[in-house]
């Protein structure tokens, strides 16, 4: 199981010119912008889950993007998974 990134609609104010977790996604075309709906949304299959799009969501006051657990089909899950700390996947 890990984590990627999942974008709240209703809170995405991309409409309103914010992409600034489009600009600062490290992944190639992880983060887009919807066109047709007008916020930004996120392509499961990139996205590495280091939660940066996250980060800058939240400092910017929208708190428009969570992190929703992933099986290992590649499934989202219902809950919310838990994060592992910096350099916590490396230890043995």
């Amino acid at each position: 199981m890990y984590n990627v990134a999942q974008v709240i609609d209703e809170k995405c104010v991309a409409k309103k010119g914010c992409r600034l977790c489009i600009m600062y996604c490290p992944e190639a075309n992880c983060l887009d912008l919807n066109t047709t709906k007008m916020v930004a949304e996120v392509n499961i299959g990139r996205c590495k889950g280091c939660e940066l799009c996250v980060v800058v969501c939240n400092a910017a006051k929208h708190n428009a993007i969570e992190m929703q657990a992933v099986s290992a089909t590649g499934q989202l899950m219902s809950h919310k998974g838990e994060s592992a700390g910096l350099g916590q996947a490396y230890q043995g």
